[in-house]
């Protein structure tokens, strides 16, 4: 056969081949780093919706995306060393959670682009300059958790009008926590609620924070966002109702057997980050991509847990409640 009848068929035969084949041995591979400020396990549901949403955009883990994962248990004192690691790794794009995963990856680079995939009120904190414009390298989707926390405030004395005297429970490392604090003296002041602040870092200081309250004569409680209450909701809503405090938190508390639960759904802004990521990978510079807002807010009322503390649950809220829990 004929030097040029080879090179011919060679060819042809190159040409047959699916172009993902042709192309996977010099294709570099679009790295996400992804921060968790809890843990896998804890987390898993979230990560799930940012991996369903980055399937509908075309991108599969391991396939023509690589994702590289940290967890900080947790222990926010080790977000800055995790986001430290995606500098080395050289990933294309950061994604994280809430402001102190947020804030760490910003100080760790101001050059890799960042995902913000569920951030309370990024201005106040410093996270960007502006909801319109970030500007910077940070993009994300964010929930006004002050004005959140205001609400479920209302939602309570609504349900238990009797409550004078209400905990706001809140994790002291998260930066966003003053603020939510502040803003619900003049909430608390209209509905003539006294405030009690009960702190907590670690879900083995649940039990004895609760416990605390007895003395203090604390009828209720508030608890405000913060990745790891929400990551250990569930061990929370069991100790606050053997305790027997009515309670209102994050959907995901109301679900773990807390009474109330008021917010946003959490799932649904991982899997709108997926996009923010895609655009990212495609070219888009996150300074020129807004702070998208979350607009939908759940009512989830826990009647099990109700019946359990003896309490009626007005008929205004239920008809307002997107999930009865029965």
């Amino acid at each position: 056969m004929r030097r040029r009848q080879v090179l011919t068929l060679l060819t042809g035969a190159a040409a047959l081949r699916p172009a993902t084949a042709r192309l996977e041995p010099t294709r570099k591979l679009p790295r996400v780093g992804f921060l968790g400020a809890s843990s896998s396990s804890r987390y898993a549901s979230q990560v799930a919706a940012l991996l369903s949403g980055l399937r509908e955009v075309g991108y599969i883990d391991g396939i023509n995306i690589r994702i590289e994962f940290r967890w900080a248990e947790g222990n926010y004192d080790l977000l800055p060393q995790l986001a430290a690691e995606y500098e080395h790794l050289k990933v294309d794009v950061i994604v994280t959670h809430g402001t102190p995963g947020t804030l760490a990856a910003k100080a760790a680079s101001k050059t890799i682009p960042i995902v913000a995939a569920a951030i309370g009120d990024p201005v106040i904190t410093g996270v960007v300059t502006s909801i319109a414009q970030p500007g910077g390298n940070i993009t994300g989707v964010a929930i006004f958790s002050p004005e959140l926390a205001a609400k479920r405030l209302d939602i309570l004395t609504q349900v238990f009008p009797l409550s004078k005297r209400v905990a706001i429970v809140f994790n002291p490392d998260n930066p966003l926590a003053e603020h939510i604090l502040r803003a619900l003296v003049p909430a608390a002041t209209s509905l003539r609620v006294d405030l009690h602040r009960l702190p907590v870092r670690r879900p083995n200081g649940f039990a004895d924070a609760l416990s605390s309250l007895i003395a203090e004569n604390v009828e209720a409680l508030v608890l405000v966002d913060d990745s790891m209450l929400i990551a250990n909701a569930q061990e929370f809503a069991g100790i606050a109702s053997a305790q027997r405090l009515t309670s209102i938190g994050f959907t995901e508390f109301a679900r773990g057997g807390g009474l109330l639960g008021y917010g946003v759904n959490f799932l649904g802004m991982f899997s709108r980050a997926a996009t923010l990521v895609d655009r990212i990978i495609k070219g888009a510079n996150p300074s020129d991509l807004p702070i998208e807002q979350a607009t939908k807010f759940e009512i989830v009322v826990n009647l099990r847990t109700a019946k359990a503390l003896g309490l009626d649950i007005p008929p205004t809220i239920l008809a307002r409640a997107d999930e009865v829990i029965e």
